[in-house]
């Protein structure tokens, strides 16, 4: 039986933009406040940043919602789009972090965005493929005719979880598992970040958003278990099982397709850090040269990343007429998506 695929004739991406949080906090602070547990534990001094390569990562001020963050990503996009926001008909917030367990976040960007009555909004979850997936259900609506535009949206705000998890490892108590288990949180860091789909119809020739396919292995969905201020990882056993389903999908993608490694212009993947991304890189088949690395500065922004890589490219003007951009990432659960974007 073949991998769910999501294949789209109709879809563009008619406006996509970004929104780096405003507070830095340097990998470099947060191993100096560890610094008597790392001692205790006979552990370098400078342990996080040499296993991940994350120099710094962001917090928003005090007081922002994630739904905040989508926000102002998306007033960026409507601000620099033609398309009528009266026109959207459907907004799907990825986010992993959640203003509340209800109402969705997706309702509250909604209202503070101002849309219409008739823009359907709910929420996704699917850990940091949250965003893929949001836009392979729109691209599938739009595809059938249902809307002719969407606005997908993550605002992720890792404040609470770090600082939480720092307090924790700080405690005499805590012994040197836990400390390994609870580790990951602390390659977090936090974004904003929208993209606004249209039928091919509406899009002006924007770039075409082909899709692709997804795979899953559920019965590793204990690997990584989150919540609002704590999470508990087994990395290693996390990174195995990812790296190998990861390569699953691509290689049945490269058969489905037709892609190959050398026909891509540039992968925006989802990433943790720099032991992940190199491993991702190679198992796939990938030049490093091919994928744009946002974790040093920006560290593991969930299902905001691909997006956010992507966007920055964008900006950057890296990205040229005919150009074949593949989006990628492994999420907790276990699960993995590949996608294809064509410029």
């Amino acid at each position: 039986m073949s991998a769910p695929q999501s294949r789209f004739s109709e879809v563009a991406i008619t406006g996509l933009a970004h929104v780096d949080a405003d507070v830095v906090v340097t990998t470099q602070s947060i191993d100096e406040q560890l610094s008597a547990t790392l001692d205790r534990f006979d552990m370098q001094r400078d342990l996080l940043q040499s296993l991940t390569g994350i120099d710094e990562r962001r917090f928003w001020r005090e007081g922002m919602e994630p739904s905040d963050a989508a926000v102002l990503a998306a007033e960026k996009l409507l601000d620099n789009s033609d398309v009528d926001p009266d026109a959207i008909g459907m907004l799907i917030n990825t986010s992993v972090c959640r203003d509340h367990l209800e109402p969705s976040t997706a309702s509250i960007v909604q209202g503070k965005l101002g849309l219409g009555r008739d823009c359907m909004n709910f929420d996704v979850g699917s850990a940091c493929l949250g965003f893929i997936s949001g836009a392979n259900i729109a691209s599938a609506m739009i595809e059938r005719g249902d809307i002719e535009h969407a606005l997908i949206v993550d605002g992720e705000d890792c404040r609470q979880v770090v600082e939480a998890t720092v307090a924790r490892l700080q405690r005499s108590d805590i012994d040197e598992a836990t400390f390994r288990e609870q580790f990951a949180c602390l390659t977090l860091g936090s974004a904003g970040v929208a993209m606004l789909l249209s039928r091919t119809s509406e899009s002006a020739g924007g770039p075409r958003y082909l899709g692709g396919l997804s795979v899953s292995a559920a019965e590793h969905h204990g690997l990584s278990v989150g919540d609002l201020e704590e999470g508990r990882t087994d990395a290693h056993a996390l990174l195995m099982a990812g790296l190998d389903l990861a390569k699953d999908g691509w290689q049945e993608a490269q058969a489905e397709f037709g892609w190959s490694t050398d026909s891509v212009a540039m992968v925006a993947a989802h990433q943790v850090s720099r032991v992940h991304t190199d491993m991702l890189i190679d198992r796939l088949g990938f030049n490093h040269d091919q994928v744009p690395r946002t974790y040093p500065i920006f560290g593991n922004t969930g299902p905001a990343a691909v997006p956010t890589v992507l966007s920055k490219e964008v900006d950057a003007g890296r990205l040229k007429s005919g150009d074949r951009v593949i989006l990628t990432g492994m999420g907790s659960g276990l699960n993995a998506s590949a996608v294809e974007v064509v410029w």
